[in-house]
């Protein structure tokens, strides 16, 4: 299938052109950053961001898409079904 959007630029805005399921682990660094985070199912959501730092998103809702970069999800994270988005 030809992609009629191949000659656009891809920037933050646009949307995703590819994801993966997240297994939170404190071991495992994505290949590949996201550009956001899908959460399936409600809970904490621990994060190691790109440029470095972590941090905790409390309270993240089921089906709530969450806009940050990030390199890794903590294995103290309780949300589920966690896709990431790049």
């Amino acid at each position: 299938m030809a992609d009629i959007f191949s000659s656009h630029n891809i920037d933050v805005a646009a949307p995703a052109a590819g994801a993966f399921a997240i297994t939170p682990s404190d071991g495992t660094i994505f290949d590949q950053p996201t550009r956001a985070l899908y959460v399936g199912a409600a809970g904490t959501i621990e994060a190691e961001m790109l440029w470095g730092g972590t941090v905790t998103f409390e309270g993240v809702p089921g089906g709530f898409m969450l806009p940050v970069r990030v390199r890794r999800v903590l294995s103290g994270t309780t949300a589920g079904f966690i896709v990431g988005l790049y």
